[in-house]
């Protein structure tokens, strides 16, 4: 069952542990195969009604994330990272609120 007031957040030592001062559950993560373990063990648990992922570990989990983007639970957010961020997480944003409305209304 999922508990709407749990959030994860899973990515670099760096971009993480300060989530946990604000009582967010932190992964933090140093590879692409332990981004993809812990994010399959946290999604399956249906513990976290979001999990916030950091830009540097899209790639590597884009096939899991397609696979919650039509779900209600568990939300699937890009934050950005240490470092400049790509972008991800705009576009992202983009895309879902284009699906919703059904035009790009963030556009610049």
């Amino acid at each position: 069952m999922v508990h709407p007031n749990k959030i994860a957040v899973l990515g670099e030592r760096q971009s993480v542990m300060g989530f946990a001062a604000v009582g967010l559950a932190v992964h933090p993560v140093e590879n692409d195969a332990q981004a993809l373990e812990s994010f399959k063990r946290l999604a399956r648990s249906e513990q976290y009604a979001i999990i916030y992922v950091t830009e540097a570990y899209v790639a590597a989990l884009e096939q899991e994330i397609d696979r919650y983007k039509d779900s209600a639970a568990p939300a699937v957010i890009i934050i950005p990272g240490k470092g400049e961020s790509q972008g991800l997480g705009l576009n992202a944003l983009r895309q879902a609120v284009e699906r919703a409305v059904g035009i790009d209304i963030l556009a610049e």
